[in-house]
């Protein structure tokens, strides 16, 4: 299914959400201290370099971005890269770590790690199901900004050119997944056609023109003119058809005959498939019975939680009944979008004054706060945040409670992945693949411990919204329970539903949402909770034993320079910091 994984093109596009080029900042200069970190070093160097040819990206501004092609998807592309990738990785194991220096041994951890979740996606063949209910490839087409210059517009329109090419690969690698019964489950596309459809159209309407409409001011009229009649002809004449063609075969054949089956266990050597889903996705060597037993002990905790401060808010009913009076209570929901971004907003320049008492070091990269594009908020998550933008998604406004919304922003935005991605831009020196290389444990885990850090900094004014953090926890917590079931345990979808609805005041679209997300997206959903425990683990080993002297703004400052790691680095890392801590008199 669809792999947004470590340093894939999806991944850089969640989490730039797709804007215009920044000034470029200055090469870091990553200085050798010894033999086997220079051998290390050029090791990088010369796969960073293949790496940006491979996937046809080019280094603009702080990250990659698309070049004036769009990549390989055959067979034989993935087996290239296979090839390529196992020998470098076969290269790094033979790097004597303990010549190295402690930051070259993270990152020859961060640099083997991802490797392999590389490699074991190509032998698995993810790649013969490029999609899930949550992430398209045929949605990563379309830049979600405007570009600033005329380059940029004019490598777009040669993507664009390249579609037809695209999706010929794409297709063909679905039918030789359907061929042995590598598929999505089918209850995860019900729907998800309908967003194709948009881009379908042969005239100005289409999302993929969108970024014509407003050019930058200071592009010569004629060629602002030139640029538009370009990108309709190639929209109207190229593009377009593409499209159509993809929704027919998407309707008429892929749909029809996707697996309706949902556990990973019933795919192709399943039960080793969802076993490296859970090792790509958590970092850890755990079992889904292991997992699973986590999540009914946090779901146990969290909900005498949940129960008490539904006592505190002055509920005289059952639990159920308060469930019940959440989703339904026109006082708890936004009247229009801007009243919702307007919270949300709200939310973010409260945490602003609290951010010099959380740490010693704050970005000077900013983010802003956008709706959900209209294409894809039907089917898309509540929010998610990025480097340029935090998106909330204002569909549906009956199922977006404002109650949970202070919890979402702070995850999403500040001091969540908005601003963790704005600080990974002035990280120390690191060679290249670290800016672009991102865990899921690591980063879901900050993300949702900085939900709890909100309890910290009188972030919850009701018991309302502190209701809506919990719910916002026991849903992660929830996620344990719910995707080990599905995937190796005989779960159905409605058992699923029926859980994550009984447990939790989320609204039955995103209850629905939220299952077929993980039912066709094995593993991603455990990353969040397993790592937010891990942190929270730490902070209370920190203040265990400095006492007094515990201050969080150090230790925030050093859990989030080291940048995305694994869990495993992430832990050796903190508690070396708080031995160092506790030595300094």
């Amino acid at each position: 299914m669809a792999k947004n994984s470590a340093w894939s093109p999806i991944a850089a596009a969640l989490l730039a959400i797709a804007a215009p080029a920044a000034a470029a900042p200055d090469a870091p200069v990553v200085v050798a201290t010894s033999p086997a970190e220079a051998r290390a070093n050029a090791l990088y160097a010369a796969e960073w370099k293949w790496r940006k040819a491979e996937f046809a990206e080019i280094e603009e501004g702080p990250r990659s971005r698309p070049g004036d092609h769009l990549p390989a998807a055959t067979p034989a592309a993935y087996a290239r890269r296979l090839a390529y990738w196992s020998k470098v990785l076969a290269d790094a194991d033979a790097i004597p770590a303990a010549e190295l220096s402690n930051e070259g041994r993270i990152n020859l951890a961060v640099f083997r790690t991802a490797l392999q979740a590389e490699t074991a996606n190509i032998r698995f063949r993810t790649y013969e199901a490029p999609l899930n209910s949550d992430t398209f490839f045929w949605g990563e087409l379309k830049p979600y900004a405007a570009y600033s210059t005329a380059a940029e517009y004019r490598r777009y329109l040669n993507r664009l050119r390249e579609v037809p090419r695209w999706f010929d690969e794409n297709v063909a690698n679905m039918r030789a997944g359907l061929a042995r019964g590598y598929s999505v489950p089918r209850v995860g596309l019900e729907g998800r056609d309908a967003t194709i459809v948009p881009f379908t159209a042969t005239d100005d309407s289409n999302p993929l023109y969108d970024v014509f409409k407003r050019l930058p001011d200071a592009m010569p009229a004629a060629e602002q003119a030139a640029l538009r009649a370009e990108a309709r002809q190639v929209i109207a004449g190229i593009a377009a058809p593409a499209y159509a063609r993809l929704l027919a075969f998407m309707r008429t054949e892929y749909m029809p005959k996707t697996r309706t089956t949902i556990a990973a266990h019933d795919l192709p050597d399943g039960k080793a498939f969802y076993q490296a889903q859970i090792r790509e996705y958590t970092t850890l060597d755990l079992t889904s019975e292991q997992i699973h037993q986590i999540g009914l002990s946090e779901v146990a905790r969290i909900d005498a939680d949940m129960r008490k401060t539904m006592a505190d808010a002055g509920f005289k009913g059952s639990f159920a009944e308060f469930l019940a009076f959440l989703r339904q209570d026109p006082q708890f929901y936004a009247k229009t979008p801007r009243e919702l971004l307007g919270f949300s907003a709200y939310v973010t320049k409260r945490m602003d004054g609290k951010l010099k008492d959380v740490f010693g070091t704050l970005p000077r990269y900013r983010f802003t706060i956008l709706p959900v594009p209209d294409a894809i908020a039907p089917i898309y998550t509540s929010g998610r945040g990025g480097l340029e933008a935090c998106l909330m998604n204002t569909y549906d406004l009956p199922s977006r409670p404002l109650y949970a919304l202070t919890a979402l922003t702070l995850h999403e935005c500040v001091p969540g992945h908005s601003f963790q991605a704005a600080l990974a831009l002035e990280a120390p020196p690191r060679p290249a693949f670290r800016r672009e290389t991102y865990f899921s444990g690591y980063g879901e885990g900050w993300g949702l411990y900085t939900e709890w850090l909100g309890t910290k900094l009188g972030l919850y004014e009701t018991p309302y919204e502190e209701f809506g953090r919990e719910t916002f926890e026991m849903w992660r917590a929830v996620r344990l329970v719910i995707d080990t079931g599905i995937h190796s345990m005989g779960w159905s979808r409605q058992r699923a539903i029926d859980y994550l609805a009984g447990h939790t005041a989320l609204s039955q679209r995103d209850v629905e949402i939220e299952v077929d997300r993980y039912i066709s997206w094995p593993g991603q959903a455990l990353a969040y909770k397993l790592g937010e425990m891990r942190i929270r683990k730490l902070r209370a080993e920190a203040e265990a034993e400095l006492g007094p002297r515990f201050d969080q703004r150090p230790f925030h400052d050093a859990l989030l320079a080291m940048g995305s790691v694994p869990l495993p680095v992430m832990e050796s890392e903190m508690r070396a910091f708080i031995a160092a801590e506790k030595a300094k008199k």
